[in-house]
């Protein structure tokens, strides 16, 4: 009897201790995770989130990022001026192969070009592009750091964006933004910008626009300006342009190779119809390539050489890439028959 009493009093504390256990668990969750229990643990506050940072990206990229300084001698009032222009670079290759925007170095005597490790180098032109106000210069040094790239980078409205430079030349800076668009035409029928509200001064021209990943996806290139009321010119707050990464590694691989860029351009402007396939050519340019080869308003590119069209990004890239005098054979629905329009490239021009 004396036994059994034990035996219910050992088996009830046994009951007790599980229930107590399991009520610890609940309400200490840390304990499911075998990470102890700490003398703290009802008083502790809880830990913040992770913080957001693009602070990897920029470790990536921002080494690859120079400043550029050029002085030129203007005649102003036959007097010679001593001018200095400030902008900034990439790094493109481990071989010393920069990009800018031409105008940062326009009627340059002299460039030097300003590494983040504190370097300063002279820098040669090898060659540049008018139409994209792209240069390629050409420095000699060794252990530079190359901007991270990849062929085709995706750029999407709403795509967080950073842009790198030196601004009113207080040293490297990093503005943050987004894609705004990537639909502003540089000519008629040639290539589109891309559109952010990351904030570009003077300085930021010819730096890097990268993803959120730190991979290079444009050449910061220009601000919007506008007229007031008394017809004066002033820049816009929130719209900023950079050339896409695709067509300025295009124009830097030629002027490489070749001394120059060429464009080609057929003369047409169009736009994406949700509801169709292809390209909606919305205008046509007078005495261009695509009129006299009888393309009109309205018709639908569907392909070019047989390779079937889905962005105006894609089909820009391919007209600009042809050479001027190649024929192209354009797929087109015209009132909904099909019909083949060849027409001959021309030379893209400002």
């Amino acid at each position: 009897m004396k036994l059994s009493s034990t035996l219910q009093f050992v088996g009830k504390s046994i009951a007790l201790g599980l229930i107590i256990s399991a009520l610890i668990l609940v309400l200490v969750p840390e304990l499911r995770h075998g990470s102890g229990l700490s003398l703290d643990v009802f008083g502790r506050t809880q830990s913040a989130p992770e913080k957001i940072s693009y602070y990897n990206a920029i470790s990536r990229s921002a080494p690859a990022v120079v400043n550029i300084y050029s002085s030129s001698i203007d005649i102003v009032r036959s007097r010679q001026v001593s001018r200095t222009s400030l902008g900034s670079g990439v790094i493109m290759t481990q071989s010393g192969f920069l990009l800018t925007c031409w105008h940062v170095i326009k009627n340059a005597e002299s460039t030097i070009v300003g590494l983040p490790d504190g370097r300063r180098l002279p820098a040669d032109l090898v060659g540049y592009d008018e139409l994209t106000d792209l240069a390629v210069l050409k420095i000699e040094a060794e252990n530079l750091s190359v901007i991270p790239q990849v062929p085709n980078p995706e750029v999407r409205a709403g795509d967080v964006v950073l842009a790198i430079g030196n601004p009113l030349n207080i040293g490297q800076t990093i503005t943050q933004g987004i894609v705004s668009r990537s639909g502003h035409t540089i000519t008629q029928n040639f290539r589109e910008l891309i559109q952010t509200d990351a904030v570009l001064h003077e300085g930021n021209s010819g730096g890097a626009l990268v993803d959120s990943n730190g991979t290079l996806i444009g050449i910061n290139n220009a601000t919007f300006k506008t007229l007031d009321s008394q017809r004066r010119v002033i820049d816009v707050n929130g719209i900023f342009f950079a050339l896409p990464y695709s067509l300025a590694r295009r124009v830097m691989d030629e002027i490489i190779e070749n001394g120059r860029a060429t464009h080609g351009q057929l003369g047409f402007s169009g736009g994406i119809d949700p509801n169709v396939e292809g390209i909606v050519v919305t205008e046509v340019q007078a005495g261009g390539p695509a009129e006299e080869a009888g393309l009109q308003q309205f018709d639908i590119i569907l392909s070019i050489d047989k390779v079937e069209l889905a962005t105006l990004d894609q089909t820009f890239d391919m007209i600009a890439k042809s050479r001027p005098g190649q024929e192209l054979e354009l797929t087109v629905s015209r009132n909904g028959k099909i019909i083949y329009v060849t027409v001959v490239v021309g030379q893209a021009t400002k």
